[in-house]
């Protein structure tokens, strides 16, 4: 389906007060033409390659695949510099930045990879960087935010609201109004005003290209079925991507639902959220009566927010991706089993996946392949982990 710029279907869109049209518009253009200059993406190609150190691997879990009688296959982002996806897409934005001769970077985070990356970025580029984060996160990911420090950033903890990643969105974009002439907002997910969903997908969608070739070359065949964790909804469009077209392989993105009980999730947008206008965009969100935005709870910082990507509202209503609910309980569990049959440790977030991944081998048929991304490493959540065990 074609789609007019800025929408996926009818959600999309850029939504934000006039002082940020022009901006927005300077950054779409700049994305635009960096897609056709070929300095630019020599640059980046050269960046994820020795800097990121792409590709990632293609990890057969041969313990797990025993157990269950299908053959497991990880997508290993936490491989990647930085120990996540993201830094894919804080490569790319900090080179349109570079491109642009913006003089400053300014991100939100949730779990701290996205500011993380953001300050990597930053330090190999010359360029200060600002970094946004919820009090609660700063709390929860003590080490991430050690980690920004160490590479120059400053880390401003936002008080307001919820106090976790919508909170911090809010405070980013308030710098942005202020000084958009010399700063480029590194967005960190597929999510907020046009372009962001779309240029965020393009610098991701080297996952799913890689994924895909390695799956043919390393099993002889695409797999049966696919997992990534959603939150704002970045890793898992850019590693769907490649296999959208591929009818006959499912796809699975799996939400967070907190405590986690059916009837009172604390997250899972797409499965209890409605559309509404947040953040810039057109989508869905959890809200009350009055369209208000709800609080969220989940144990994992990358995916406790209220909202979600606009390209994924599409890809639900049309019914190409199913979107599970998977609970706190659920997603400490996975880490543990991870960690315990193949010696590698993801992130909450990519547990959320494993955990929906576990849960659909339990009923598929023997000897079906299944490809998870693993999209970050669990290092950051050991005191979070810690404090949840107690």
């Amino acid at each position: 389906m074609a789609h007019k710029p800025g929408y996926f279907g009818e959600y999309g869109g850029a939504y934000v007060p006039e002082t940020l049209v022009a901006p927005l518009a300077d950054v779409a253009a700049a994305f635009e033409r960096c897609q056709q200059d070929a300095s630019f993406q020599a640059e980046l190609v050269d960046l994820l390659k020795n800097f990121a150190g792409r590709p990632t691997a293609l990890t057969y879990a041969a313990r797990l695949s025993e157990q269950y009688h299908q053959k497991i296959y990880l997508k290993r982002e936490d491989l990647l510099h930085g120990g996540a996806h993201k830094t894919n897409n804080t490569i790319g934005q900090g080179l349109l930045a570079k491109y642009m001769g913006k003089t400053r970077l300014i991100a939100e985070t949730g779990a701290g990879q996205h500011g993380v990356a953001t300050s990597m970025i930053g330090a190999l580029l010359g360029l200060p960087v600002t970094v946004y984060m919820g009090a609660i996160d700063v709390a929860r990911q003590a080490l991430n935010v050690e980690r920004m420090k160490l590479f120059g950033a400053t880390v401003v903890p936002v008080t307001s609201g919820s106090q976790t990643l919508k909170d911090a969105i809010n405070d980013a974009m308030r710098d942005w109004l202020h000084d958009s002439e010399h700063t480029f907002y590194v967005f960190g997910t597929a999510a907020g005003p046009h372009p962001y969903p779309s240029m965020v997908r393009y610098f991701q969608e080297v996952i799913g290209r890689e994924a895909r070739a390695q799956m043919l070359e390393y099993a002889g065949q695409l797999p049966d079925a696919i997992y990534a964790c959603v939150g704002g909804g970045s890793n898992a469009i850019g590693f769907f991507s490649a296999f959208l077209a591929d009818v006959k392989v499912k796809i699975y993105g799996a939400e967070a639902s907190g405590h986690g009980v059916e009837t009172d999730y604390h997250a899972a947008t797409l499965n209890k959220g409605t559309p509404g206008i947040f953040h810039g965009m057109h989508s869905y969100f959890l809200q009350n009566a009055d369209g208000q935005i709800t609080e969220t709870h989940s144990i994992s910082a990358g995916l406790d927010y209220p909202g979600i990507g606009p390209e994924h509202v599409y890809l639900k209503e049309t019914g190409r991706i199913n979107y599970e609910p998977i609970s706190d309980v659920e997603a400490v569990h996975a880490f543990e089993y991870l960690a315990r049959m193949e010696g590698i440790l993801p992130a909450l977030e990519s547990a959320h996946a494993v955990a929906l991944a576990l849960k659909v081998m339990k009923t598929s048929a023997p000897d079906s392949v299944h490809l998870i991304n693993i999209s970050g490493r669990g290092d950051k959540d050991l005191n979070t982990y810690l404090d949840y065990k107690k």
